[in-house]
Order: C-alpha cells, then structure tokens, then sequence
C-alpha cells in the first residue's frame, strides 16, 4: 500500500502533461507542416456583427477596417447593435457606415443577448438568405485588410463554422496584455493550426469567427448565454456534428487588458464559463466519446476541465500524503514541500516552453521591442500561475460581466508601422480631454 501510495505520489504532480500530452503533438505538427492553402470559386456576401457597449473611443477603426477590406464592398454589410449605451456608441458608428440597432434591456444583459436581439432584427429587414455568413466582432478589433479574402477561401470549401488568427494591439505594453496575447497567439498557432491540419475540430476563441446562414437558421438565431458564450456555441456545434475550420491568414487584433484587476475580472469570468459549459454538456461530450469515438470529444473535454482536474489532483495529493507522511505534521509539511517545488519547477518549464516557441515562430507579428520580446516570455509562466487561484474561486463565487474600458484608437496600418505600442492615457485622462472638446 505505502508503494501504491508513493507511486501516485510521483504521478499526480504531472497529472497535466499526461492528459495534455497530446499538445506535444500539435507542437510537432504546427512547428514542422504547413497548412493547405485554400482557393475561394464564390465570392460570399457577408454581414458583419458588432455587439458594442460603450465604445466610442475604438468602434470607428474596427468599422473602417472592415469598410477597408480587400474583397468587393458591395458584399459587406456592417451592422452594430449599441447595447444599453450611454454614450456616442451609436452616433459614431453610425458615421463611420454601419447600420445600427440601439437596445436597451436592464433584465436581459449581455453580448449573447444583444446578438440575439441583432441578429433578429436582421432576419425582419432583409430575410434569413439575404447574407451567405455572419462575422462576429468585438468593438475594440481591428481587421488585417485581406481578413475577409481569407476567411472566406475556408469558407468556400465547406466550413460552416470558421475561426481565425487572434494577435493583440497592444502586446507590448506591459506583462499583463503580454500574457493574454501570447496565449492567443499560442492557441492559434498551435492548438487550432495543428487541429484544422489533423481534422479535429477546432473551437470559436470569443471573437473573429464566421458561421453560414444555416447555422443561424438551424439555431433559431443566437441561443447561447452562458458567460463563455463562444465556448458554448462551439461546443453545441461540435455535438451536432460541426467541424469548425481556422484560417491562419485571416487576421484580426483584440486590445488586452492593461490593469491586473482588469485582467484578473475577465479571465474569472471566462474560468467560470468554461465551468457552465462543461456543467451542461460534459455528460454528452463523455457518452459521444464512449460511443462514437472521435479525438474531438476528448480534446474538448480536456479544453473545458483543467480547472478541475487541477483542483482534483490538489485534494487527492494532500490526502495521500497525509497517508504517507504516517500523520506526523513535520513530514507531512516537508512532502507537500517538495511536491509543491517539483510542480511549480516543472509547470515553469512548461509554460515557458509554450512562450518561447510561440515568441520564435511568431516573432514578426509581436508589434514590440526585442526586449520586451524576449522579457514577456519569463514572465508568461508567471501571468499562467494566476490562473491557479482563479480556478478555486470561480467554483464558489457568483460571476456577472463587468466592462473593461477600452482606449487604444489605433489603425491596423498605425500598429504594423510601430515597434512599440505606448500605454495610453487612462481613462480619466480620456474623460477629462473629451469634457474639454
């Protein structure tokens, strides 16, 4: 028993390489092969969705971006839903060539709700066949101008569900929007790249992805409303039988939060989601993968549960050895101790292996100093290590979205020509300049 007890002892530590041992592969497979490249016969005629809630200080470049696009303007439709705004959300969008839908709703909050709402007031004006597939945004994006070139060269062979390359507008200013944009980058790179590449279904990432009309008109319109309502929506589509493609040279550029509270607020949030998710259609996934087989199922579940497999393997590691420390405290203390160091020492490595291959293969798209370039990766295993506290509070504690203020007006142009994006005025500076004018 004692050597039952000590082998499990030496297992549990690593219990995430062994399940996440497969993202080795996907390593292997985005560093050595290439993705196909796809040709597009049809040019498709694409609605562009906006949820926006208070961002008049962003939405006129993601507009401009779009309006930009090298692919024939009289295909793209642009249309904003201004969710309970209280600000120029709506006039400025408006200006900048949108069609837009103001909505105000103090019961029903949120961007599953407001696409929902604009997505039906859609299907009312122009029919459910008037657009060939939607593009989803955020407000603070920015589209590389061959974005939908790209994107519907997938689409046109076949994905009704498309993904997209995520890279940040401000990964160089400081280690916090670093962080988020180097795990953006990385799930790109080398978890929906090697996915398309090996024909497991890759997952839609929050924003910048395409869906067919069908789709939409097989879901009724937008039903999903969990706090990760891109995860959800994803994983409904792949129990339905969906592949969802990704598009590596399909662009866009999200802004990152910049403050520790900031960031700590939507990754607690997004902990949560992936929580619901898996609460709702964890049983599914686990009967699909019995019966039917399929890398997917797996891939998804172990996507939705390293939460839990994290706190798991904690409560399991502190009652063995409590077992094998034979009760006294002192060597129950200095076995914690040393499992507690071999973790940290072997999680550090890992993640900054995940830095550092993704800095290396997507060095010239990191818009920031050398310096910074190379800082961000010993600081990107600590960014990881928040997440371990995040994991234990979002089991208990009730999460409601929270706005994050969003202040870089940046063109996609400006970004590329730059090497290093400056922190911008905070927000209270940015009240006080726009009192004044």
């Amino acid at each position: 028993m004692d050597l039952f007890v000590e082998i499990l002892l030496k297992i549990l530590p690593n219990i995430f390489i062994f399940l996440f041992l497969y993202q080795f592969v996907y390593l292997a497979v985005g560093l050595l092969r290439k993705l196909p490249r796809f040709q597009a016969k049809t040019e498709h005629r694409y609605a562009v969705l906006i949820s926006a809630k208070n961002e008049e200080r962003v939405i006129a470049n993601l507009i401009q971006s779009i309006l930009n696009q090298n692919y024939p303007r009289e295909l793209i439709q642009v249309f904003v839903v201004a969710d309970n705004c209280s600000d120029r959300t709506a006039e400025v969008s408006r200006m900048a060539g949108a069609r837009v839908f103001e909505r105000f709703d103090d019961q029903y909050k949120g961007k599953g709700y407001a696409l929902r709402y604009l997505l039906n007031q859609i299907r009312e004006l122009y029919g459910p066949d008037a657009f060939d597939g939607y593009l989803v945004f955020d407000a603070d994006n920015l589209l590389d101008k061959n974005y939908i070139r790209e994107i519907n060269k997938v689409f046109d062979n076949g994905y009704r569900i498309v993904t997209s390359y995520r890279n940040s507008k401000n990964y160089g200013s400081n280690w916090i929007s670093a962080g988020t944009g180097l795990w953006f980058l990385r799930e790109a790179k080398y978890i929906n790249n090697p996915r398309m590449q090996l024909g497991v279904s890759c997952l839609v990432s929050g924003t910048g992805f395409l869906m067919h009309k069908d789709i939409v008109k097989e879901n009724g319109g937008w039903n999903f409303f969990l706090l990760t309502e891109d995860v959800q929506f994803s994983v409904n589509s792949i129990l339905k039988g969906e592949k969802i493609g990704y598009c590596e040279d399909a662009i866009f550029y999200d802004e990152q939060p910049l403050r520790f509270r900031d960031s700590w607020n939507q990754r607690l949030r997004w902990t949560k989601g992936f929580y619901q998710v898996f609460y709702r259609y964890g049983g599914q996934l686990f009967r699909r993968l019995f019966s039917h087989g399929g890398f997917t199922f797996y891939d998804v579940i172990i996507t939705l549960t390293p939460g839990f497999v994290f706190l798991g393997s904690v409560a399991l590691i502190g009652i063995l050895t409590i077992f094998n420390s034979g009760m006294d405290l002192y060597v129950y203390t200095m076995q914690i101790l040393q499992i507690l160091l071999q973790t940290l020492i072997g999680s550090y490595a890992l993640f900054f292996a995940m830095g550092f291959f993704t800095t290396l293969t997507e060095w010239d798209r990191l818009y920031c100093t050398r310096g910074r370039k190379i800082g961000y990766m010993f600081t990107f295993p600590l960014f990881m290590f928040t997440y371990v506290p995040l994991s234990v509070i979002a089991l208990f504690v009730k999460i409601r979205w929270k706005p994050i203020l969003h202040n870089i007006s940046i063109s996609a142009d400006e970004l590329k020509s730059q090497t290093e994006y400056q922190t911008p005025p905070s927000s209270s500076s940015k009240r006080k300049q726009a009192e004044t004018n």
